[in-house]
């Protein structure tokens, strides 16, 4: 029979159907691989000039900027969702709200190799990524009129991937999102009812049951959550609670790395190197949250697509349990 699980933190229900698709080969990608384009790619060194002038680079020797050699690269997007200048503007228009379309659109070239895959590279180049990262927040909290920076990666055409050498991005809001919103909600209501993080109750109780656990290390797990939208989605949050991804400290970063390269290498054993996306939620820039919230990476692997029930309903149907998508993860050979 189908199990209806709640997810103890927003609230959400998901369908677990496990009749309606079977094992991990029998998930295919939504759209075919594409063969490594010949086309002059701007993401790759020597062609610096052909991207908006270079925010921060990571390089090993000095050089000038916009210049190769680097390692990791930050350029503002070329067709950029919001704009850093300008006022917000907030106004009604009589029932409606709008403002100005203020805020910061950013990429992160992980990599200067083309063919690069962020699972592939060593544990101190994603180390880098992290920090870059990190660089990012800390400086664009400077700016008052942001409230909220998103940093996510689309790895794949299906996944929403426009260039296929490896990059992240980030984008900075005068919002703070409805989805982080409702995040924090949840962990609000859980700590005033028992003065506890829930998501460090949920690890506690993860780590004893086990089940859902794909890898772990002294200071990171990742799990499959209980109530997961999408088959093999993972989570990778810190074991000590933590409110503040830009708070991390160096041997955080030492451990947050590894964990995510062999997350990514065992989904990519498992499902043949779907694409995929990662978003980090961390608390809001300006808001004191962090005493309930607590900072998180989430992994979806692009396996099935949302249609018209979950539209509708805000549920989502999963045709793989947790518990089975952390085991064929946790025990594949990589």
């Amino acid at each position: 029979m189908p199990d209806l699980r709640r997810d103890p933190i927003v609230g959400r229900w998901v369908i677990i159907s496990t009749d309606r698709s079977g094992r991990p080969h029998d998930f295919v990608p939504l759209l075919p691989a594409k063969p490594v384009s010949t086309v002059l790619c701007p993401f790759c060194p020597g062609q610096e000039r052909l991207t908006p002038k270079e925010i921060m680079a990571y390089r090993p020797q000095p050089a000038e900027p916009n210049s190769p050699g680097w390692t990791v690269r930050v350029v503002p997007n070329k067709f950029p969702a919001l704009q850093v200048e300008g006022d917000i503007g907030r106004e009604g228009v009589g029932l409606y709200d709008r403002m100005n379309g203020v805020g910061a659109h950013e990429v992160i070239i992980e990599s200067p190799g083309h063919t690069d895959s962020l699972a592939d590279l060593p544990a101190k180049k994603i180390e880098d990524v992290l920090w870059t990262y990190r660089d990012r927040i800390i400086d664009l909290k400077k700016d008052l009129r942001l409230r909220y920076i998103l940093i996510f990666k689309n790895h794949g055409p299906s996944a929403g991937a426009t260039l296929e050498h490896s990059h992240s991005q980030l984008i900075a809001l005068p919002i703070v999102p409805t989805s982080v919103l409702e995040e924090i909600d949840g962990c609000r209501t859980h700590f005033e009812q028992k003065e506890r993080c829930i998501y460090c109750d949920i690890l506690r109780q993860d780590l004893s049951d086990g089940d859902r656990v794909v890898a772990e290390n002294h200071e990171f797990v990742c799990v499959t959550p209980y109530a997961p939208r999408f088959p093999f989605e993972m989570w990778i949050l810190p074991k000590r609670h933590a409110g503040y991804f830009e708070e991390s400290q160096k041997s955080q970063f030492e451990c947050l790395a590894p964990i995510l390269s062999e997350c990514l290498r065992r989904m990519d054993k498992v499902l043949a190197r779907p694409a995929y996306n990662f978003m980090l939620h961390s608390s809001p820039l300006h808001e004191r949250t962090g005493e309930f919230y607590h900072w998180h990476l989430e992994i979806i692997p692009k396996l099935t697509q949302v249609a018209g029930f979950e539209w509708g309903t805000g549920f989502y149907i999963n045709p793989v349990s947790p518990e089975e998508s952390a085991k064929s993860l946790r025990e594949v050979e990589i």
